[in-house]
């Protein structure tokens, strides 16, 4: 998977991640999942998958386009 790629899936998890943790932690109303404490860990969890994803991204070396 490419730099960018990496990313971007990174930075949709850490979204979702961050979603999911604030409707668990019941500071996001709205939803089946407000208040339950399953989501929250289900969210930390994502986000933490997404943080790690971001930095695989960042810090994998470019490849070089020439084929050398």
């Amino acid at each position: 998977m490419g730099r960018t790629a990496l990313v971007i899936v990174g930075v949709v998890a850490l979204l979702v991640g961050a979603v999911f943790a604030g409707q668990g932690a019941n500071l996001i109303p709205g939803s089946s999942m407000t208040g339950e404490r399953m989501w929250l860990y289900i969210g930390i969890v994502v986000a933490v998958v997404g943080i790690v994803l971001i930095v695989a991204g960042l810090r994998r070396p470019r490849r070089d386009r020439t084929g050398v």
